[in-house]
């Protein structure tokens, strides 16, 4: 009888596990396929650490070391599998599940700027 019970038990479990690929399944193909277009500008890193000083550090930390408001930006998950353009989907869109606003409002530019800086920290 317990035998019977236990996959009862195991399959909400494995149901609730969250996704480890959460918010990089949601990004449409094309905007997947985006590259920054100031990825090799002069300056881009530095314009895009001050942003996310003024608006990211609060939750990710300083230097994006994550904190127990929001995750470290410094991961394999960040750094290697999401690639720019979802980087940059993410921060124009948010990720309301787990708190974070969306930021279209500081204009493509800054947001470009962003994604520059995040992957300068690999």
């Amino acid at each position: 009888m317990l035998l019977a019970l236990v996959p009862l038990l195991v399959i909400p479990l494995a149901a609730s596990e969250p996704n480890p690929r959460g918010w990089l399944e949601r990004v449409p193909p094309r905007e997947h396929t985006q590259k920054s277009p100031i990825r090799r500008k002069a300056g881009a890193v530095a314009q895009g650490r001050n942003t996310f000083r003024v608006h990211c550090a609060q939750c990710h930390g300083e230097n994006a070391q994550g904190s127990d408001r929001a995750p470290a930006l410094t991961t394999t998950r960040v750094q290697h599998h999401a690639t720019e353009g979802d980087l940059h989907w993410l921060l124009i869109n948010g990720n309301r599940e787990r708190g974070m606003p969306a930021w279209a409002k500081l204009g493509d530019l800054q947001i470009w700027q962003v994604v520059t800086y995040m992957r300068s920290l690999r």
